[in-house]
């Protein structure tokens, strides 16, 4: 038999605990510790000049979360948006704007986007270091050399102090959008180029084409520059005031000209539904802006992020 006294004690600390548990069941939940760390994957192509960001931005966001796959190809522009038009990415990088054409064909299959300004670029012409007797070209140079029937063989047909040695030319390829940028502002018309030159979407090969030649020239983005400057040299550019190389102060404040231009990623709405979507661009637009100059290009103003931070939200 359990004594009376020993029985109001037991109730008591019976009641006290179902008062306790009762006080923290209403007043503080425990945290909840059971959600789901971001996972799933992101599919980005395009642009060659957008990758080293986007690749940057990607080796980052992944050491965040490590259970998001980030893939980042390089179609070039042109073949990029045929893979995100068609559904088959979530974002195109571009070196330029979205075309009519590309417009019509996200249409077809129901793909919106939104359009993000994330760098300029200062598109840049290289040389060999061996290269002793080329410091500046004139935009007309560049015309005479790159335009459709050129009758430029040799170095010397540019200038006739130049070398009479045959010069080898390199550049993007016809599904870039630095081929379609380089051509309309230096030919004058969109895809309007001789075709007789080693052309790549993959500006680390017109790199090694360039390095191993005496004679190469070509051009691509300033990113490819700074990343090998032993392995090239900078051709300074004259728009008719003056010589200006690109760098990042003169790609910046406008006087590196015709060549600079702004950088783009496109983004599939439908894509930005998933989590982990929206946060690798949400990341892009805020640690991952940091990365730009990092890689060889110049940052937007805040502004321009904070702008694509508001529409994202």
């Amino acid at each position: 038999m359990i004594r009376m006294d020993r029985l109001k004690t037991i109730i008591i600390i019976i009641l006290a605990g179902v008062f306790l548990a009762g006080c923290v069941d209403n007043n503080e939940k425990p945290p909840d510790n059971t959600a789901q760390p971001l996972s799933g994957t992101v599919k980005a192509d395009g642009s060659s000049t957008v990758f080293p960001i986007s690749e940057a931005v990607a080796e980052e966001f992944q050491k965040l979360h490590p259970n998001v796959r980030v893939t980042v190809g390089i179609s070039g522009t042109g073949g990029g948006f045929k893979k995100f038009c068609t559904g088959e990415t979530d974002i195109n990088d571009a070196s330029r704007a979205i075309k009519d054409s590309e417009k019509e064909l996200c249409a077809k299959n129901g793909i919106t986007y939104e359009e993000f300004a994330v760098a300029f670029d200062g598109l840049s012409v290289m040389v060999n270091p061996q290269n002793d007797w080329v410091d500046s070209l004139t935009v007309a140079e560049l015309k005479k050399i790159w335009e459709p029937n050129s009758t430029v063989k040799t170095w010397k047909d540019v200038r006739p102090n130049f070398p009479n040695e045959k010069i080898i030319l390199v550049g993007a390829d016809t599904d870039s959008g630095t081929f379609d940028y380089f051509t309309e502002t230096i030919v004058g018309k969109e895809k309007s180029s001789r075709s007789d030159y080693t052309a790549s979407a993959d500006d680390n090969v017109l790199v090694q084409a360039i390095a191993g030649e005496k004679y190469a020239l070509g051009y691509f983005g300033y990113a490819y520059y700074v990343e090998n400057p032993g392995k090239l040299k900078l051709v300074a550019i004259d728009s008719g005031k003056g010589q200006v190389l690109p760098s990042e102060q003169t790609i910046n404040d406008g006087t590196y000209k015709p060549l600079s231009r702004p950088l783009l990623i496109y983004v599939n709405k439908e894509s930005m539904k998933r989590p982990e979507i929206k946060e690798f661009v949400k990341y892009y637009f805020t640690a991952g802006k940091e990365l730009v100059s990092q890689v060889g290009y110049v940052k937007m103003p805040d502004t321009v992020y904070e702008e694509a931070l508001s529409r994202l939200e």
